[in-house]
């Protein structure tokens, strides 16, 4: 692939095969790990000093990772508190020996440990709609060895329970590879031991695959916070990559609801949704003076989707209302020549073309960044298989729902 940073293919494909420790978590929409090093290079090349990398939707971390290979310091948040676990597990070189001594110490455990009825009965209902008896029992086990032989102010006890995440869909009754919560009634049953030892086997590999240098001294931050409340003179960035959800797209709070209960993040996975962009959570039909004062095209998208759905023109109004606000946030933050670099693609919902990438590039240049420029990027992985089939899972079938196999890279400046 050319390294030529104004070749048409710079933003589309990584030189490098990505690192094992990117793949120790499921996560829908998964950034690309090269896109962080392209945005690297071309800032630096553009005359950025980056000496500190941002991530304000940071997910499942890998832009942190990345930050982290090319000795940077990084900060990055996201609301999710699933998202922030796998991150901060990911950015973290664990010594070998101790994972053995507790995986070890929690099989032990595992085996002695007995659930009685009082326990049982504070299981979550919505666990008890997802996962066999059987798998409950061993599951509530596991989670109690790992708590009970780790201690609670220790690392390690973040890298097992995100291998006790990473095992929960396959163990439960969750339809594979759907990004819809949707049962599968003839799913094969899954043991919860055998899936954790699995786990642990990938994650340890991907540890001693060693992505970070053993003398790297760069400082990694890591909240669960929404990036709409943070204080801004706080946190400070040469560069911004980052890619905020799509309107229209997942819903987080729903596919990752097993790890967020079974974690004791929640209660009720619905309550995820509340500060999440783009939710509809207690707003009201905005005045024709929010709609006619938001940058090109929202207002437009705003009515149209009126007309096909009212609760999704209301999320989506929602959506254009606080990725406005989180540019113009972004804009603070920067450092003074600081670059920003997004990545967003175009959704469609009931006909209605949502132009994303539009929308972003008008609040881009509405907050003051100078130079703003979109470059089409080519979707490698989703462009071998465009189509969606009605559990949306991936397809190369072409009689199905064709997404999106393209989307755009923004980069803007502050002067």
């Amino acid at each position: 692939m050319s390294a030529n940073h104004d070749s048409p293919d710079f933003w589309d494909y990584g030189e490098e095969k990505e690192d094992l420790i990117h793949r120790i978590h499921s996560y829908p929409a998964k950034f690309p790990a090269f896109i962080t090093t392209k945005a690297l290079q071309y800032a630096e090349r553009k005359g950025v000093e980056v000496k500190t990398i941002a991530d304000v939707f940071c997910g499942c971390g890998t832009t942190a990772v990345e930050a982290k290979k090319n000795g940077k310091n990084f900060w990055g948040c996201d609301i999710n508190p699933v998202a922030t676990l796998i991150a901060q597990v990911k950015t973290r070189r664990y010594k070998k020996p101790i994972l053995e001594k507790y995986f070890s110490s929690i099989i032990k455990a595992f085996v002695s440990i007995n659930v009685d009825e009082a326990e049982t009965a504070r299981i979550n209902s919505r666990i008890k709609y997802w996962f066999e008896e059987e798998n409950i029992d061993a599951l509530f086990r596991l989670n109690k060895a790992i708590n009970q032989e780790i201690p609670n102010n220790s690392l390690y006890k973040k890298f097992f329970l995100c291998a006790f995440s990473n095992i929960l869909k396959p163990t439960s009754k969750w339809l594979t590879k759907s990004i819809k919560a949707q049962i599968d009634p003839n799913k094969p049953h899954h043991d919860v031991m055998q899936a954790f030892e699995k786990q642990f086997a990938l994650m340890i590999k991907a540890n001693d695959e060693g992505a970070f240098s053993e003398n790297d001294k760069a400082n990694i931050l890591i909240t669960s916070r929404n990036f709409l409340s943070i204080q801004s003179k706080k946190y400070r960035a040469d560069l911004i990559v980052t890619s905020p959800p799509y309107v229209t797209s997942y819903d987080y709070a729903e596919i990752h609801q097993l790890s967020a209960l079974w974690l004791d993040y929640v209660t009720d996975y619905r309550n995820l949704r509340k500060n999440m962009v783009g939710n509809s959570y207690g707003i009201e039909v905005p005045s024709e003076f929010d709609i006619e004062h938001l940058p090109a095209p929202g207002g437009d998208i705003y009515k149209a989707l009126y007309k096909e759905d009212k609760a999704k023109a209301r999320a989506t109004i929602r959506y254009f209302i606080d990725i406005s606000k989180a540019v113009a946030k972004c804009q603070t933050i920067l450092n003074q020549n600081g670059m920003i670099i997004f990545v967003m693609g175009n959704t469609e919902y009931r006909g209605v073309k949502i132009d994303n990438v539009a929308f972003l590039r008008n609040c881009m240049e509405s907050c003051g960044l100078q130079g703003v420029e979109i470059i089409p990027r080519k979707m490698s992985m989703k462009a071998l298989t465009p189509y969606r089939d009605s559990i949306g899972r991936f397809t190369k079938h072409a009689g199905q729902r064709r997404v999106y196999a393209k989307e755009a890279v923004l980069i803007g400046r502050k002067a």
